[in-house]
């Protein structure tokens, strides 16, 4: 899976770029600020979602235009050749198009794959459960494009049963159905995330690699997970009365923590150095990566934000072959050549400047 080509309009400090590649690697660099992340957040919008930054469509506009953005790009994959554009007008919200048809985010998600790593996941086993929540779904949506749906069905249910335990409504015929399709849409989800960490352990197992492995665990704030539909509905009854007592919604997927441990040492991922930890995130990337090109026959696009400048050169040379024996289309930012020395010939080469508040890219 890769681009031939990607044109920005109007996007970030992008005011008009037409960049054509193959599907080697490629290494952007250019001094900080001149707009690489930038360039990096339009190809991740060729994955469902809200892109890397998880900005809104009117955070995207250049400014200070504001005149609406466009991207577009012709993808290859394994349901053959796309032509898909992303645009937004007046700050609206993001439109899909996949040849020229106005398309779904899970449409987009059945014919395009796109999974990234940057700098503000390195505190992931730090911070609160929310970004790992996130981080794993990102990792589930690659693998069930429908995840993101049942991710919606669940949050639109729930915000409607957090009113009514606010508001103090006690009548049980109120949520039946609320909790009915918490249960269905939650049921699908810990199903998903569960199948999805199995995926990527089987995948780090598997392979060789100068990369430490990690085991993930799924674990809860309080209490344990039902394992089905039913048995969450009953949960969620059974939870009524604590429920309204805290005014909100204590039992299910959202309650969801991802746990990791750096296999080697037996040690929580979050005991671990700083080095170790952006090792293990490298780690569940690059198996998220090859789990996929094993199930789908093609590797996703890879988006990797500064990695190479927090990497010694004995570890750069390791993900840099590694990348180049999954046979993915990497887009790797760095501040200079020297970061990317390792890849020689196997990487194309852009580089971004910036005049006067424009980014400019252009081949090396």
């Amino acid at each position: 899976m890769y681009l031939t080509s990607l044109t920005l309009s109007h996007f970030r400090s992008h005011k008009r770029a037409v960049i054509e590649v193959d599907r080697r690697p490629i290494a952007i660099w250019g001094p900080n600020g001149a707009g690489k992340t930038n360039l990096i957040e339009a190809v991740s919008l060729f994955s469902p979602g809200r892109g890397m930054r998880r900005a809104a469509a009117a955070e995207m506009a250049r400014r200070p235009e504001a005149l609406g953005w466009k991207i577009s790009g012709d993808l290859v994959g394994v349901s053959g050749f796309h032509e898909i554009s992303f645009s937004s007008e007046g700050g609206a919200a993001r439109q899909v198009r996949i040849d020229d048809k106005p398309a779904s985010q899970v449409a987009l998600g059945r014919i395009a794959r796109a999974i990234w790593l940057i700098p503000s996941m390195d505190r992931l086993w730090i911070e609160g459960a929310e970004g790992r929540r996130r981080f794993l779904d990102r990792l589930t949506l690659s693998f069930f494009p429908d995840h993101a749906q049942a991710a919606l069905d669940y949050e639109k249910a729930m915000r409607e049963r957090n009113r009514l335990l606010k508001d103090m409504v006690r009548d049980p015929h109120w949520y039946g159905a609320l909790e009915t399709q918490m249960a269905e849409a939650g049921a699908a989800i810990h199903l998903n995330r569960r199948a999805s960490v199995a995926r990527i352990m089987q995948a780090q197992s598997g392979a060789e690699t100068a990369f430490p492995a990690a085991e993930l665990t799924l674990i809860q704030s309080e209490g344990s997970m039902p394992e089905n539909a039913s048995d969450l509905r009953d949960a969620l009854e059974e939870s009524r009365f604590r429920d309204l007592a805290a005014g909100r919604t204590l039992v299910g997927p959202h309650r969801t923590d991802l746990q990791g441990t750096f296999i080697a040492k037996g040690v929580p991922a979050s005991d671990c150095s700083t080095g170790e930890q952006k090792a293990l995130l490298i780690s569940l990337i690059l198996a998220n990566a090859r789990a996929l090109s094993q199930d789908e026959g093609e590797p996703p696009i890879l988006l990797l934000d500064e990695v190479a400048a927090h990497l010694d050169a004995g570890r750069r040379a390791a993900l840099f072959d590694e990348i180049s024996s999954l046979g993915a289309q990497a887009w790797m930012t760095g501040t200079g050549p020297e970061l990317f020395a390792e890849l020689g010939h196997r990487a194309q080469a852009l580089v971004v400047t910036e005049d006067d508040g424009v980014s400019l890219v252009s081949k090396h």
